[in-house]
């Protein structure tokens, strides 16, 4: 008797084997017509037959049909409780969602559909190699949800539900490049911070944190264990998550008050009611997506991502956005422009300066509020059309002297004691509050194509009496960041160095975020000290003196890759005028301008260690060619079907014309 056999294919069921091999079907009959049997395409006819095989009565498939598209992940009991576990918390909830928009449409006489995509945490993947599939995923996500809806030929409208870093910006890729259908994104919302505790960006440091002997064991188990505390929403900070929600509803693709509900109260589900009712009206008006995403709508994305202080990979995001509306991609010329005239409102975590949780700028009126200020100031372009079908104009006014506003707002000061006005903020209280800009773009002889810093998260402490960051020290160059998170935890890393990560871009990782870095530098007593550069990405909750996207990537020649152990670099940051440097400016023994600089290196090799990491999966590798054929980072690691089949063909047309000669 084979024992593994045997106990796998046990059973306790005692009608296991009492199989039926025929059924009668669904009661009644199709609505068929003349003219449906004689010009509609069998897979319509078909379609029919199985909907009313999944048990929708036949007598209710005339209405409008609707796609629900959402990230949900793991398999959630009816109490809530985990049959199987989801990535995160941002998708383990979207699912009710997608319940009460579904019943709502159905309510009204809609059909409605679903169909899901999930997506990874790149919390939980932090640090370890399937952070090499994290950007490129959103890629593929967003082509897998548009050939969701392209392969249901019938969908009248199609809804959005996402949450979390990459899943909720290949959401808006797909409805961006589904212009000719009505459709709404609903955000999936952001989870409580713990009544005494740490929020999930921070907690991610315990690592760091207890290697440097400033956490114990105790207390680093206690902290982890309440740092999610509700089981649904993206983490509660201004990251990567929460920004892409933002970003959808300044794009006006949700209802107003939609980005960073509380996940799972009654106000974040009726959220999923209220949009199913808004792509309805947007049916009976004949609108379409394209009606909502303009260069206008793409306008006033960048303006409120810059009220926010929003994460830097929203500069991947948005111009992938664009690009898939086929809109005007921004440039870094446009990102400068835009963060140079609009004023930071927002005091959230991770950027402050009051490190509230994002639950309370929801409550302070999140994304309409913020908007107020910028209207007030002439920053935002009111004539664009909204996923309610009215102008953003109607909409502020609207919100402005609404119900919702005014208990939002009271609710912050009862249950907080918070005054709204100090998460939102207007320009004058910003200004006297110390809040700059979000992001600068330094330029210089290692990163000749632009690079970012999150300058408003320079520790002020570290800025000279005029107001500008300014560092000369000597590179410790890591072609991993295993090596450089290791280095940290041990004490390789001092105030003063100059720590670079190099071969960390698309071609090398994908184009990794490098929170264990950035997050221990913010959380280390002495990590303002330490200045970070990088050809990586960062988490959106990444601060401090950290520069990454630098261009070109090391891999793909980018002067970062040429530097060593003991080089001279300099860096100059402005916060306030928005401008800065990065440069190589000396050998060990010698100090060199710029200039010179610049010579010693386009002299020099490739740094001897730097390659493609071992565990770079062959899809990303593809990714990589592919975006890169498409105009790299700075276009937002987007698959641009022209330029690419242009390449193709160009190469292939070369190697016919090298057979040929031979």
């Amino acid at each position: 008797m084979n024992h593994t056999l045997q106990a796998i294919m046990a059973t306790c069921e005692p009608d296991v084997y009492a199989l039926q091999t025929a059924a009668r079907g669904p009661e009644g009959a199709l609505p068929l017509t003349h003219e449906l049997l004689m010009q509609a395409p069998s897979g319509d006819l078909f379609g029919l037959t199985q909907n009313v095989g999944m048990g929708w009565m036949p007598s209710r498939l005339g209405g409008q049909q609707v796609l629900l598209l959402s990230t949900q992940g793991g398999i959630r009991g009816e109490d809530g409780t985990p049959v199987a576990l989801g990535y995160h918390t941002g998708h383990w909830e979207v699912g009710l969602l997608m319940r009460a928009a579904a019943e709502e449409i159905a309510a009204t006489g809609g059909v409605p559909f679903a169909g899901y995509v999930s997506d990874p945490c790149d919390g939980r993947s932090q640090g370890t190699s399937g952070m090499f599939d994290s950007l490129p995923y959103r890629n593929d996500a967003a082509m897998v949800f548009r050939r969701l809806i392209r392969s249901l030929p019938t969908r009248d409208a199609v809804i959005g539900v996402a949450t979390c870093d990459k899943g909720m910006p290949a959401m808006l890729m797909a409805l961006a490049g589904s212009g000719d259908l009505p459709g709404i994104v609903v955000p999936g919302g952001v989870t409580l911070p713990p009544e005494q505790g740490e929020d999930a960006g921070k907690i991610q440091t315990i690592g760091a944190r207890y290697a440097a002997g400033e956490l114990s064991l105790q207390d680093a188990a206690d902290l982890g264990c309440r740092a999610c505390a509700t089981p649904g929403g993206g983490c509660q900070f201004l990251g990567t998550a929460a920004t892409s929600q933002v970003v959808a509803e300044a794009l006006g693709l949700t209802v107003p008050h939609a980005a960073l509900a509380p996940s799972g109260q009654a106000i974040w589900l009726d959220l999923a009611r209220q949009s199913a009712r808004a792509v309805a009206a947007q049916q009976a008006r004949g609108l379409h997506l394209r009606d909502i995403l303009t260069d206008g709508a793409l306008h006033n994305a960048m303006v409120v991502h810059a009220a926010f202080g929003g994460s830097t990979n929203l500069l991947l995001h948005i111009p992938a956005i664009a690009h898939a509306a086929g809109l005007r991609v921004p440039d870094v010329a446009d990102w400068t422009r835009v963060n140079r005239s609009v004023p930071r409102l927002v005091s959230v975590l991770p950027n402050g300066p009051e490190p509230h949780p994002t639950v309370r700028a929801y409550l302070a009126g999140g994304v309409p509020e913020v908007m107020l200020h910028l209207r007030r100031a002439g920053l935002l372009d009111e004539t664009v059309l909204t996923a309610t079908g009215e102008p953003l104009s109607a909409v502020l006014d609207w919100w402005e002297r609404s119900e919702r506003r005014a208990e939002m707002r009271t609710a912050l000061l009862e249950q907080d004691g918070v005054q709204p006005d100090q998460v939102i903020m207007s320009p004058e209280q910003a200004r006297a509050r110390g809040l700059t800009s979000t992001v600068t773009f330094p330029t210089g002889n290692l990163a000749p194509e632009g690079s970012v810093i999150k300058s408003t998260s320079i520790d002020p402490s570290v800025l000279d009496a005029d107001g500008v960051f300014r560092r000369r020290g000597q590179a410790k160059v890591f072609t991993s960041e295993r090596a450089a998170i290791r280095a940290i935890k041990t004490g390789g890393i001092a105030p003063g160095d100059m720590l670079v990560l190099i071969g960390r871009g698309p071609l090398g990782t994908g184009m990794e975020e490098t929170y264990q870095l950035t997050s221990a530098l913010k959380h280390l007593s002495y990590g303002k000290h330490v200045t970070l550069i990088t050809d990586a990405r960062f988490s959106g909750v990444s601060t401090g003196a950290c520069i990454g996207h630098v261009g070109p990537e090391a891999l793909a020649g980018g002067p970062i890759g040429k530097l060593r152990d003991g080089d001279w670099i300099e860096v100059v940051v402005d916060p306030v005028g928005l401008s800065g440097s990065v440069d190589f400016i000396g050998e060990e023994e010698r100090l060199l301008g710029p200039e010179q600089g610049t010579a010693v290196l386009a002299a020099r090799p490739l740094h001897p260690d730097a390659a493609p990491d071992p565990a770079l999966p062959d899809d990303t590798r593809l990714w990589a060619a592919l975006q890169a054929a498409s105009g790299g980072t700075w276009r937002g690691c987007v698959y641009d079907v022209d330029r690419i089949v242009e390449a193709l063909t160009r190469g292939g047309a070369e190697g016919a014309g090298g057979g040929a000669g031979q």
